[in-house]
């Protein structure tokens, strides 16, 4: 297999080694012999990647990787610490995995091809923040994937301080790249509309549109809602993000639109979603399920996440509190719900103030004829010895007679 050089200074050709590509367009490279697979996480053409596939093709088809015992004091012998400790493992998994593939990534990682060591060979203690801006800066491209090495430097350090092992985090200073995005696209009312002119009551793509929406839950808690969690026309259920961390109760009025959805959609399952074969979804396959059916009704940048904001910045709109928005979304802090009710609260504030910026006389009277007003706001000046009376916009009227 022809394998692409990161540096994009040419290919190499190695047997039994393939490029795949995820859903996000990350290019993960693999080796791959009699039904076993093992991923090559270092960069292709350094001596580090040569090594890994040299012990891949010398092990035989059960053997695993092996690695070199990393040395004391060095980032990688803090990265494996981390990876055992009880706060690691307190992480969801989806997190876990997220983190890993970060940290592994850094520690096999050089500055450049002149550094006589990769990152997880130096000692962490000379880590200053003047290094984690170059690994940041090396994702300057792709500002959230840079970020979130800023993130998992910040984790790492932190725990390692808590624990004694370090006495200063060079992350904590070290600035995220401001992106400028607002994440998933919030979806419009006229949008809601589009998606349930496409996939009416009834259907079960219309009823994952309500729980989203309506419920305000996230994909992983809609894939497990279900008959078994209504009580007295409440949802009950307990947060699927951060349940390993503490358990959240969640509880949920089912507003009408939503109870109808639920009674016309097709049921008989312990969750109100499921697959073409009867079985529950993942949230991810979720996900993917959802995004098909937007797709179907035109609306290619629209996404199950969406729905969760549109319901928060109408709720906002129609005048929720922070307080109240973290009792419906499951916040713990008023940060996130603060968002939704300054965007509110400007929206509220410049419809009531914009009629500021036009001159007064040319605003029509409240509650009269535009230019008049009526007997009891009419003025009555005299001008040399003349009763003269004025109108709204400055005009004067003939005198009286």
């Amino acid at each position: 297999m022809r394998i692409r050089m990161r540096d994009g200074s040419g290919v190499i050709d190695l047997k039994y080694v393939v490029e795949d590509v995820d859903r996000h367009g990350n290019v993960r490279i693999y080796f791959r012999r009699a039904g076993r697979k093992i991923r090559i996480r270092e960069a292709p053409g350094t001596e580090e990647f040569m090594a890994a596939y040299r012990e891949a093709l010398a092990g035989g088809p059960d053997a695993p990787v092996v690695r070199t015992p990393a040395g004391t004091g060095t980032l990688r012998w803090l990265v494996e610490k981390y990876y055992v400790s009880s706060e690691f493992k307190r992480l969801d998994t989806s997190t876990r995995r997220v983190r890993r593939n970060l940290l592994d990534g850094l520690c096999a990682n050089r500055f450049s091809n002149n550094d006589r060591l990769c990152h997880g060979d130096k000692p962490f203690g000379r880590m200053e923040g003047k290094h984690v801006r170059q690994l940041r800066d090396e994702k300057a491209d792709r500002p959230e994937a840079a970020n979130a090495r800023v993130k998992a430097l910040r984790q790492l350090f932190a725990w390692a301080i808590d624990v004694g092992l370090a006495n200063h985090n060079p992350a904590r200073d070290v600035p995220y790249i401001r992106t400028g995005s607002e994440g998933f696209h919030t979806w419009t009312v006229e949008e809601v509309r589009q998606f349930e002119a496409r996939h009416p009551v009834g259907t079960k793509a219309n009823l994952a549109l309500k729980l989203l929406l309506l419920a305000g839950v996230r994909r992983s808690d809609a894939v497990r809602m279900g008959p078994q969690m209504e009580q007295n026309g409440w949802i009950r259920f307990i947060e699927t993000k951060g349940r390993s961390r503490r358990t959240k109760n969640r509880e949920i009025p089912i507003l009408p639109e939503l109870r109808a959805a639920i009674d016309a959609a097709p049921s008989g399952h312990l969750t109100y979603l499921v697959t073409a074969f009867g079985k529950p979804f993942t949230a991810n396959g979720f996900g993917n399920w959802f995004r098909k059916r937007c797709d179907e009704a035109g609306l290619f940048h629209c996404s199950a996440h969406g729905l969760r904001k549109a319901g928060a910045t109408i709720a906002a709109e129609n005048g929720a509190t922070e307080h109240q928005l973290m009792a419906i979304y499951g916040w713990e802090s008023p940060k996130q719900a603060a968002l939704y009710t300054r965007k509110a609260d400007r929206k509220r504030l410049a419809g009531a103030a914009m009629h500021l910026l036009m001159p007064a006389e040319s605003v029509p009277p409240a509650g009269g004829h535009p230019g008049r007003w009526d007997k009891k706001q009419r003025k009555t000046l005299k001008i040399q010895g003349r009763k003269i009376r004025m109108v709204p916009r400055g005009g004067i009227e003939p005198p009286t007679p």
